[in-house]
C-alpha cells in the first residue's frame, strides 16, 4: 500500500509543482504589481511597506493556480475605519484596466485579475508582533515564520495537502467554504512533517485534535479546551491566543478525516482530481425528484448587492434561522443548504420528509411529581380552544393533543417571510431582499432555474446524489 501511495503522490506532485518558466513568469508579475502598489501608495501620500505574502512568497503555490497576495503595511496613524477605503483606492489605481472585485474579510480588500492571474491587494498595519490592530496584521509574520521553518520537501507536502483538500472540497477559509486555509496546511505539515503523516494523524482522530507547534500550552492542554470550542485546535505560532483552525466548519473537518481514511485504504488520483459531475437531464431530474418521496423546498431570491464574503455570511446565518423555524413548527428536515451563483440568484434549499403534516400533535406536559408545573399546564390547556383532546395522564405525566398552526411548510414560510423574516432571525441584507421579492418553489417547480443556470444544475445534481466524489472508488467499510 505504501508503494501505491508513493506512486499516486509522485504523479500528482509532478502536475502541481510549478515549472521553472512558470515560476519566472509569476515572480516577474509579482514584482511588477508590487512596484505599482508602491507607486500608487506614494501618489496617495501613504507611506506603505509593500510585500508579497502568501503561497507565492513561501513557494507553496500550485502550478496553474497562483494567487499573488500583495500586502500594504501602512502606518498605525491611519484610522481603522478608513483603512479599507484608503487602500482600496490605491489597489484600484495599481490594477487599472484589469477586472476588479471588492472582497471583504475583516475589512475590504481588492481582488484583480492581471495576465490571467488572481491578485489580492490587502491592507494591514505595520505593527510589532502581538500588537495587532487588524486580523491581517499577522500575515507578514506568518510568511516569515513559514519561510524560516518549512524545508523543501515539506513544501512539496504542502502542495499535496492543498491539492488533496481542493479535491475533496475542504480547502479555503472563506465563509463560503469554511475549510482549511493555506497557512493552516503549512502548519499541519510543519507539525506532522509529511503529507501521509498528516492524513494518518487525522485518520486516527477520536476527539479533539490539538496542535501547538511552539508548545505555548505544554502541560496546560486542558486550558485549550476551555479557550477554544472547535474540534480542531491549531495554535498560531505568532499569536498564542489564536486558533488558526477556527474557520474550519465541523462538516469540513469530519469530511477531511473520512477522506484521509479512504485514501490510506485505497489511494487513487481521484482524491486530487475528482471526476466531473454529469448533470442530470431535465427528464432524469424529474424522475429523481418523483422517486425521492420527500419534499424539496427552494426559497429563491434575486441578486443581492453585497460582496461575496458578506453574502455568504448572511446566507448561512439566515439558513440557520430558517432551519430552526421549520423544525420548531414540527417539520422534519433531512438536509438543507444555502446556494448562490453570487450574481443573479441566491436561494435556501430544504429537503423535508413531508411538505404536509397532520393537523393534530401530541404535546407532553410535566410529570405528576412536579405539582406547580402541572397546575400551570392544566391552567393553560384545559380550556384552550386549540386543545383537541385532554389533558390526560399517560405514563405518569400530563399529555394534551393540540392543533398545529401550520400544516404546510410552504404556507409557514410565505407567512413568516412577508415582513422579510426579521422576526425569525433572517439576516439584514437577506431580509431586505425578501421584503422586495422572493419565490418558493417545490420539487419540479425548480426546473426553469435548473434549465437556465448550469452552475445550479451541477449543484442540485450533486445535492441529490449526496455522495462525495472521493467515496465513489473508496472501500465502503470505513
Amino acid at each position: 500500500m505504501q508503494e501505491k501511495i508513493e506512486r499516486v503522490c509522485a504523479t500528482v506532485l509532478e502536475g502541481i509543482t510549478p515549472k521553472k518558466s512558470e515560476r519566472a513568469k509569476i515572480k516577474a508579475l509579482a514584482k511588477k504589481l508590487e512596484e505599482r502598489v508602491v507607486s500608487a501608495s506614494k501618489e496617495s501620500s501613504i507611506d506603505a511597506e509593500v510585500r508579497v505574502e502568501g503561497s507565492v512568497a513561501k513557494d507553496t503555490w500550485l502550478s496553474r493556480e497562483p494567487d499573488i497576495d500583495i500586502f500594504m503595511r501602512v502606518p498605525t496613524t491611519i484610522p481603522r475605519k478608513h483603512l479599507g477605503d484608503i487602500c482600496l483606492k490605491i489597489a484600484r489605481k495599481a490594477t487599472e484596466g484589469s477586472k476588479q472585485i471588492e472582497r471583504f474579510a475583516e475589512h475590504p480588500y481588492l481582488e484583480a485579475i492581471v495576465d490571467d492571474t488572481r491578485i489580492n491587494i490587502v491592507p494591514c498595519y505595520k505593527v510589532k508582533r502581538g500588537e495587532w490592530l487588524s486580523a491581517t496584521d499577522r500575515t507578514p509574520f506568518h510568511t516569515d515564520y513559514t519561510k524560516k521553518y518549512l524545508k523543501k520537501n515539506m513544501k512539496d507536502a504542502v502542495r499535496l495537502l492543498k491539492k488533496f483538500m481542493k479535491g475533496i472540497n475542504v480547502y479555503g477559509a472563506e465563509i463560503k467554504v469554511g475549510g482549511f486555509s493555506g497557512y493552516l496546511c503549512e502548519l499541519l505539515i510543519l507539525h506532522h512533517e509529511s503529507f501521509v503523516n498528516t492524513l494518518e494523524a487525522f485518520a486516527q482522530h477520536k476527539k479533539k485534535i490539538i496542535i501547538d507547534i511552539e508548545n505555548y500550552y505544554k502541560e496546560r492542554e486542558n486550558e485549550l479546551k476551555l479557550l477554544f470550542k472547535e474540534p480542531l485546535i491549531t495554535i498560531d505560532p505568532v499569536d498564542r491566543g489564536r486558533n488558526v483552525a477556527s474557520a474550519v466548519r465541523s462538516q469540513k473537518f469530519y469530511t477531511f478525516i473520512a477522506a484521509a481514511r479512504a485514501f490510506l485504504k485505497n489511494p487513487t488520483i481521484n482524491f486530487f482530481y475528482p471526476t466531473k459531475t454529469t448533470v442530470l437531464t431535465e427528464k432524469e431530474l424529474m424522475q429523481t425528484l418523483d422517486k425521492r418521496g420527500s419534499a424539496i423546498i427552494f426559497l429563491t431570491l434575486g441578486k443581492i448587492n453585497v460582496v461575496p464574503d458578506i453574502l455568504w455570511g448572511q446566507l448561512y446565518k439566515s439558513q440557520r434561522s430558517l432551519h430552526k423555524l421549520i423544525q420548531l413548527n414540527g417539520f422534519k428536515i433531512i438536509r438543507d443548504l444555502p446556494w448562490s451563483n453570487e450574481k443573479t440568484t441566491s436561494m435556501f434549499i430544504f429537503e423535508i420528509e413531508q411538505r404536509l403534516i397532520p393537523l393534530i400533535k401530541k404535546h407532553l406536559g410535566p410529570p405528576l411529581e412536579k405539582r406547580s408545573a402541572c397546575e400551570k399546564f392544566l391552567l393553560k390547556h384545559a380550556g384552550n380552544s386549540n386543545t383537541v383532546s385532554g389533558p390526560y395522564i399517560k405514563d405518569g405525566r400530563w399529555v394534551v393533543e393540540i392543533r398545529r398552526k401550520y400544516t404546510d411548510v410552504v404556507v409557514l414560510l410565505k407567512e413568516k417571510m412577508r415582513n422579510g423574516g426579521r422576526n425569525t432571525g433572517v439576516a439584514d441584507r437577506i431580509s431586505k431582499k425578501i421584503r422586495r421579492e422572493f419565490e418558493i418553489l417545490v420539487d419540479e417547480e425548480i426546473i426553469e432555474v435548473y434549465r437556465k443556470d448550469s452552475e445550479f444544475a451541477r449543484f442540485l445534481t450533486e445535492f441529490l446524489s449526496g455522495k462525495p466524489k472521493w467515496l465513489e472508488n473508496a472501500p465502503q467499510n470505513q
